[in-house]
């Protein structure tokens, strides 16, 4: 493809997704510090994974549900910034539903169900290296309107080309 006829048309929404992942990843001082790693980003998804490490179990030698929630969190943020707007929690539902334990490599998938207006509904699920499910979240997002994580990128949903 001509490379002015590509300027013409824009960044794609995959190119978009990307743009808001280093943005928000260079400032995402709790997900690095828990040492997650972002492993995949789209419109509307993202998969965040992390290792549980000695520091992170309670006092049942098993992952901390707050961090495994945390991990959740994480990924449903990548997910519903992916459209470069600025989105918050509005809320959540968790599901802890195995424990996770030392050593685990745990992966969060987040998937937009909905997304209409400033809201949205993702669904994200918890496994270990195994596949076995540790645990069920729900996010419900509230999106900031116009406001961009990336200056000069397409902003909303359906805005990239």
């Amino acid at each position: 493809m001509d490379r002015a006829v590509d300027r013409a048309v824009g960044p794609s929404a995959q190119q978009v997704a990307e743009a808001t992942r280093e943005a928000m990843w260079k400032d995402d001082r709790a997900s690095r510090m828990l040492g997650m790693e972002v492993q995949a980003i789209g419109p509307g998804t993202a998969t965040v994974a992390m290792t549980v490490r000695d520091d992170m179990l309670n006092g049942h030698d098993i992952c901390h549900g707050g961090l495994v929630t945390t991990l959740a969190d994480s990924a449903f943020a990548f997910a519903c910034n992916a459209y470069n707007e600025v989105t918050v929690a509005a809320g959540f539902d968790v599901n802890l539903l195995a424990p996770a334990r030392l050593g685990d490599r745990l992966t969060a998938h987040a998937t937009e169900l909905s997304k209409s207006g400033r809201t949205g509904v993702y669904d994200i699920h918890v496994t270990n290296q195994r596949g076995e499910r540790i645990a069920a979240f729900r996010g419900r997002s509230h999106t900031v309107k116009g406001k961009a994580l990336v200056e000069g990128l397409p902003v909303g949903k359906g805005a990239a080309a």
